[in-house]
């Protein structure tokens, strides 16, 4: 019996017409110019509407180098669903307007097994945005090789679990077959969001912005996830997948592999300059092998 999972946004958060989503994505990734390369193992990157953030997600999806890649673990945070645990799909297949991700239904039996994971409803997997923003990518630069997807939301997870789920899922950092999508914005400025935070030492409100987004990913690059802990709670900057990025860390913490993480875009959806003015943060990181 088949699952499926809907591309439930696109129609609004992107196109739903194959030819025009096909079209754009090959045109940022033609933009960015980056060379594919086997060691990135896994990114960072946004997943906010196309049309602000899909240029910036293409300098993570432009470095991927598929050849060797046959499972993608997707991890994105939760918007609308309150868990403090991480949760799996009940579904099969991923849609997207571009070809279909198969579920690797194995691992998450597995993962499931543990006795650590929620099932999420379908109608919650459909609600939730953050995975969703990086198929069509996913589909697009994997297309022709036979991938699967293991998505995990990641809840409200405490310091203590994100450190737990990270050992448990550090192993499968250890297989080169396995990928890794992280999906995150950055700052989310303004009274909309409850975030004000402004440095007047650096000159203008986006600045600011800029200054506090660039400290988070320097440290976010030393691959310390206490240093990272310490940052959020120092800052309360508003990185919305602040414990998928969590996890990730200390799975590249507790595998064998030494895993180095560079960001190599950063973009904000408008320059705030008074406060009246909102804004998102968008930054794209590969996680490559160092050798």
């Amino acid at each position: 019996m088949e699952t499926i999972r809907r591309a439930s946004h696109a129609g609004s958060w992107y196109t739903s017409n194959p030819q025009k989503l096909e079209g754009e994505l090959d045109g940022w990734l033609r933009e960015c110019g980056l060379t594919k390369s086997p060691d990135v193992r896994g990114v960072i990157a946004p997943h906010a509407g196309y049309s602000y953030s899909g240029r910036a997600a293409a300098y993570a999806f432009g470095s991927i180098d598929p050849t060797n890649i046959t499972r993608i673990f997707l991890l994105g945070p939760s918007h609308h669903h309150y868990t403090p645990r991480c949760a799996l799909s009940k579904a099969t297949i991923y849609k997207t307007p571009i070809g279909d991700l198969p579920i690797d239904r194995e691992v998450i039996e597995e993962l499931k097994a543990t006795g650590k994971f929620d099932m999420m409803d379908l109608n919650v997997d459909e609600a939730e945005h953050s995975m969703e923003m990086h198929l069509p990518y996913l589909a697009k630069v994997f297309s022709g090789y036979a991938v699967k997807v293991v998505p995990i939301m990641v809840g409200a997870v405490s310091t203590e679990n994100e450190a737990m789920y990270g050992r448990l899922l550090a192993k499968y950092i250890d297989d080169p077959k396995n990928f890794f999508s992280v999906s995150s914005d950055f700052c989310h400025w303004g009274s909309r969001f409850n975030y004000m935070h402004y440095d007047k030492k650096h000159g203008p409100i986006y600045k600011s912005i800029e200054a506090l987004d660039k400290m988070g990913m320097e440290i976010i690059e030393t691959g310390d996830p206490d240093e990272f802990k310490r940052y959020l709670s120092e800052t309360d900057n508003t990185i919305c997948g602040r414990h998928p990025i969590s996890v990730f860390l200390h799975m590249s913490k507790n595998c064998s592999t030494k895993i180095k993480i560079k960001f190599i875009r950063y973009e904000q959806s408008s320059q705030c300059k008074s406060t009246r003015d909102s804004s998102v943060s968008y930054a794209s990181a590969v996680a490559k092998l160092d050798h």
